[in-house]
């Protein structure tokens, strides 16, 4: 098979190379397409565009496969714990039991965050989503820890930084919206354990800490941890791209992250359950019925993915999880109900089938955050700490490449041609 595509343009030919990934997938490279041709290509959306040769994520969409690394998600679901796959994701290996040690007692030694954060905590309107706190908070870290020199030692401690303190700003910033008192990291806490208890221990009511919880949050953000070249992680390379600092890298993705159309799914799953609450009084089939209907604006969210044709491989990892939370916790939630009824009807009926309309890892996940306890508006903040790992890989993979370029996206104007300037006075 040809190494090579031909283009045929204003009759002279030219011969593009295909790149060929380690499984199987190809590319035409088109980074000399314009110096050679003049052509640029147009693609909104870049749906069809590989921005970077990466080797932290493989997706398939066709067959349901993601892997971290090489590394099943599903195996790493199963018998990993969240600090383990983030090593992973950031170092390119497993970590030794020895190496696992130390990276957690770097995080815990870096858990906690500069006094003088909380008066920015208490500057920020009451009504203020946690996303867009979070986002400034993140870009604040840079002040309060400004690196000298991007050594790999500087690299490494920024890195440890942000992943510890991330989950500290996030209890805290919904400690403080509550007009609790702040709850600081325990350093006997697993990583995951010492976030749920920062978030809901307090004096009247000493929150115990439930293992099957924690494996349930452990297994939430191993899921969400990396999911290849998606909006946010894309913008993390794009605006890293510019040599920014690590801190307004992440940022940026958060922001991106804040969408409805991407992090916020699973808040828009809680909130659809709302409606169907609400408005069809908890009849699911009338629901299910309206979202078939073109012309009715209400739409069932949390079914289907853009990539994913057939179920999503880590749906059914977090449908487990989910099940197994609502049955320990024995919750009595009239959301969680109508997300259950709602469910066995999507898996029978054709039309879901057809489309596959499966439910994806945002229908669970929302169902397991509120099992925790975890507020609607705190959703996207969650999916913010577990996708963390990833972006941080990401930007250290672009860092570290040397083809590294400054993202700078083409464009076809569509425009006025040239017309002249109209002095004020004779515009009518």
């Amino acid at each position: 098979m040809s190494d090579h595509v031909k283009l045929i343009y204003d009759g002279k030919t030219y011969e593009l190379p295909v790149i060929t990934g380690s499984e199987g997938e190809k590319g035409i490279d088109i980074s000399a397409l314009r110096q050679t041709t003049g052509l640029i290509t147009l693609d909104p959306g870049f749906a069809n565009t590989g921005s970077c040769v990466s080797t932290i994520t493989f997706m398939n969409g066709e067959k349901g496969i993601l892997r971290y690394r090489g590394i099943p998600v599903e195996q790493l679901a199963e018998y990993s714990i969240f600090t383990e796959t983030t090593y992973l994701l950031i170092n390119g290996v497993l970590p030794t039991r020895k190496q696992l040690n130390q990276f957690s007692i770097l995080l815990n030694d870096n858990s906690l965050i500069h006094e003088d954060m909380q008066s920015f905590f208490q500057s920020f309107p009451r009504a203020s989503h946690p996303m867009g706190i979070l986002s400034s908070m993140v870009t604040a870290l840079r002040s309060f820890y400004p690196e000298i020199k991007i050594t790999e030692e500087e690299i490494n401690l920024m890195v440890t930084r942000l992943l510890s303190k991330i989950r500290t700003l996030a209890a805290m910033s919904y400690k403080i919206s509550r007009g609790h008192k702040v709850v600081y990291p325990r350093p006997d806490l697993s990583y995951c354990a010492n976030f749920l208890n920062m978030m809901f221990d307090n004096p009247v009511k000493p929150y115990q800490i439930d293992e099957d919880q924690v494996r349930a949050l452990n297994i939430f953000w191993i899921l969400h941890a990396d999911h290849e070249q998606n909006c946010s992680t894309s913008t993390v390379r794009m605006v890293g791209s510019g040599r920014v600092n690590l801190y307004a890298a992440i940022s940026a993705g958060i922001a991106a992250l804040w969408g409805p159309l991407h992090g916020g799914a699973n808040q828009a799953v809680i909130e659809m359950l709302t409606k169907i609450k609400e408005e069809d009084s908890g009849n699911v089939a009338k629901s299910v019925e309206r979202a078939k209907d073109k012309n009715d604006p209400f739409r069932l969210m949390g079914f289907g993915h853009r990539v994913y044709k057939t179920y999503d491989p880590r749906a059914k990892i977090m449908k487990k999880t989910c099940d197994g939370v609502l049955e320990k916790l024995k919750i009595s939630d009239p959301l969680l109900d109508i997300a259950k009824e709602l469910e066995e009807v999507a898996l029978k009926d054709n039309y879901f089938i057809d489309h596959n309309l499966y439910p994806n890892i945002d229908f669970y996940s929302g169902i397991v955050l509120r099992a925790l306890g975890i507020p609607t508006n705190m959703f996207t903040v969650m999916f913010a700490i577990g996708r963390l790992p990833g972006w941080i890989a990401q930007w250290k993979e672009s860092v570290d490449d040397p083809n590294w370029r400054l993202s700078r996206p083409r464009q076809i104007y569509a425009g006025p041609a040239p017309i002249d300037y109209v002095p004020i006075e004779d515009r009518i």
